[in-house]
């Protein structure tokens, strides 16, 4: 029998319950609102992930269950819970493979899923999952990586104090829009305070996680991201899956052409994550997924 062990709803008189999580140090609120009863504005986000003023985070993670949000009743019938994914600045984002990770810890800590495989549903899909126990690594089942041929996956990034130097990228999608460019060294990135500047702007209309990469090792790399919506994070696990996609290219590794497995190992300010790219294409990403704190949120700040 499962057993709850923390508020999975929404009570207003006593103020919202929160929990506070990391995966590799990108950290996240978590909000339990399983019946979705909770209207969280663009600008309550914001101020519950500001640092000073409110909890902070990175991103925000509302806990719904799909059959009560309307993006994710289609997938009820595989995936009980839906990730509404918010970034730090109160945007909506399609995928976060740290978030979903830290997502799935909660889903265990409040007694919700039991250690073993399950799924989940976000914005781009229902993922799987795996959860090791004893609080141990998650993997997750991030999807196929979206590719576009040679003659179109290259755009050129830019970042401020680089004195006008400029890299050529690739382009990744993992659900959400990735620019992967490989740098001598990761403070050639600079502070990434601001967004890099990546042309031609028509390539990303939404916006763009930017990741600078550099080499370690046989099959093992170190990258730093400024991530849409939040600005330079510890770590992005759908942003390590790229780099992971964009340095098996450059090496010439096609596991989903040639049938042939690649698995790598991506060094994130935050930690490190394990990428595997099956010989069907799949990717899947291994780390760890830690809660820290939960308490309640005073209602005044969230009207």
């Amino acid at each position: 029998m499962r057993r709850s062990r923390t508020i999975v709803g929404v009570t207003s008189a006593q103020g919202v319950p929160f929990l506070k999580g990391h995966g590799t140090e990108n950290d996240f609120v978590i909000i339990p609102d399983p019946d979705g009863t909770l209207d969280l504005s663009p600008e309550a986000v914001a101020r519950l992930c500001d640092r000073r003023a409110g909890i902070g985070g990175d991103g925000l993670l509302r806990v719904v269950r799909s059959a009560a949000h309307p993006e994710a009743r289609a997938m009820a019938a595989e995936a009980e819970w839906f990730m509404d994914y918010r970034n730090g600045d109160g945007s909506i984002a399609e995928m976060c493979g740290n978030g979903v990770r830290v997502f799935a810890r909660y889903l265990e800590h409040a007694g919700l899923v039991e250690p073993g495989d399950f799924a989940v549903a976000t914005r781009a899909g229902v993922r799987t999952l795996h959860l090791a126990k004893d609080g141990g690594d998650v993997t997750v089942g991030m999807g196929k990586a979206e590719v576009p041929e040679d003659s179109e996956s290259e755009v050129t990034v830019g970042v401020d104090g680089a004195d006008g130097r400029t890299w050529s990228a690739r382009r990744i999608g993992m659900g959400n829009p990735h620019a992967v460019a490989f740098v001598e060294d990761l403070a050639d990135a600079g502070k990434l305070y601001e967004a890099p500047d990546v042309t031609p702007v028509s390539a990303f209309p939404d916006g763009v996680n930017v990741e600078f990469v550099v080499d370690r090792g046989p099959r093992h790399v170190a990258m730093r991201v400024h991530e849409r919506g939040a600005g330079e994070t510890r770590s992005c696990g759908t942003g390590a899956c790229a780099v992971m996609v964009a340095t098996a290219r450059r090496d010439g590794a096609r596991p989903g052409r040639d049938g042939l497995p690649a698995t790598y190992t991506v060094d994130v300010p935050g930690g490190r994550l394990v990428i595997t790219e099956r010989a069907d294409g799949e990717i899947e990403m291994t780390g760890p997924a830690v809660i820290v704190a939960e308490g309640r949120i005073d209602s005044s700040l969230l009207p």
